[in-house]
């Protein structure tokens, strides 16, 4: 499944990506409560040229603190307003004590966490944030993969 997942931090690449951001803060919309919530952390799936491109795409939208708006329990190294989307191939949802995706939702103290997330190299120009996919659909989509396990 993929998934359109709004781009609220970055983290410091190392070595080979040194110089750019080496993994994306994404997150789910929670139109309820008209806020972000963390679903993962995604470094996978990006070329040296989106790498190259990253941090001048996303540099207009860089804030000095987290937004308002954006529920995470995790401390970017750069923070973002909620504006950029993008597309993530979603292998696996699992209970995160970290993500604040459906927090308390399935099980008290777990949020839930997309499992080795991989960019499919889709911007969405063509969504707004609140746009994204929402915090109620990944609950449906743990919840179906969940039904699958069961039937196997």
């Amino acid at each position: 499944d993929t998934v359109d997942l709004v781009v609220v931090g970055a983290f410091h690449g190392k070595g080979r990506r040194a110089g750019t951001y080496g993994a994306l803060l994404l997150a789910a919309y929670d139109p309820e409560n008209d806020v972000f919530k963390t679903v993962c952390k995604c470094g996978s799936g990006f070329t040296d040229e989106d790498l190259a491109n990253l941090p001048k795409m996303l540099e207009p939208h860089r804030i000095e603190h987290k937004h308002p708006r954006v529920i995470s329990n995790l401390e970017a190294d750069v923070w973002f307003e909620p504006k950029i989307v993008i597309e993530v191939i979603a292998a696996e949802i699992t209970l995160s004590p970290i993500h604040t995706c459906a927090m308390d939702k399935i099980r008290k103290g777990s949020g839930l966490a997309i499992r080795f997330p991989r960019f499919t190299g889709n911007y969405r120009f063509d969504k707004a944030a609140e746009d994204a996919t929402t915090e109620k659909e990944i609950v449906e989509m743990y919840h179906s993969q969940l039904k699958k396990i069961s039937e196997v």
